[in-house]
């Protein structure tokens, strides 16, 4: 899928099709009707990724309730996703992106520092999607503390 296009908030997100946990495939064409929250994480088994997920998680039934669905999204294989998800009993999918297509969608591949050095890695980000497909909120350089009670309030507010 190659795509030199980005999400623009305010505006539809491009048609994307991405491989996830649990054999599925995710395509924004078929989550018409829906609120969605992607939540971008550098890395599975991490501690700030842990929380995050556990953060969504613990509140998964809320967002249901609001008529949402969440996807997390690395660049980590499927195999290595469906170990995280198993482990912390993730009830949402899993989003393996080693090619960074999706990543490169919603610019969230970053240079970062990491010990002293530079690397390119994920800022950890969120992307709420209204149920016509359009992009309304974003939340970059995201901290994960009550970071997931402000995306409830927003998916609440549509």
């Amino acid at each position: 899928m190659a795509t030199t296009k980005t999400a623009e908030l305010g505006k539809k997100v491009p048609a994307f099709k991405a491989q996830a946990t649990s054999d599925q495939t995710v395509q924004i064409s078929k989550l018409k009707g829906q609120k969605v929250v992607i939540y971008f994480y550098p890395k599975d088994s991490t501690p700030g990724c842990t929380q995050e997920g556990e953060d969504f998680r613990d509140n998964y039934k809320k967002f249901k309730k609001a008529g949402a669905e969440i996807y997390g999204v690395s660049r980590d294989s499927l195999t290595s996703h469906e170990r995280f998800k198993e482990k912390y009993d993730f009830p949402f999918e899993l989003i393996s992106d080693p090619d960074e297509e999706l990543c490169q969608l919603f610019d969230v591949i970053k240079m970062k520092n990491m010990y002293g050095k530079k690397v390119r890695g994920i800022e950890r980000s969120t992307f709420v999607i209204d149920e016509n497909g359009k992009l309304v909120k974003e939340w970059r350089k995201v901290k994960v503390k009550e970071h997931v009670d402000e995306v409830l309030d927003v998916v609440k507010s549509l």
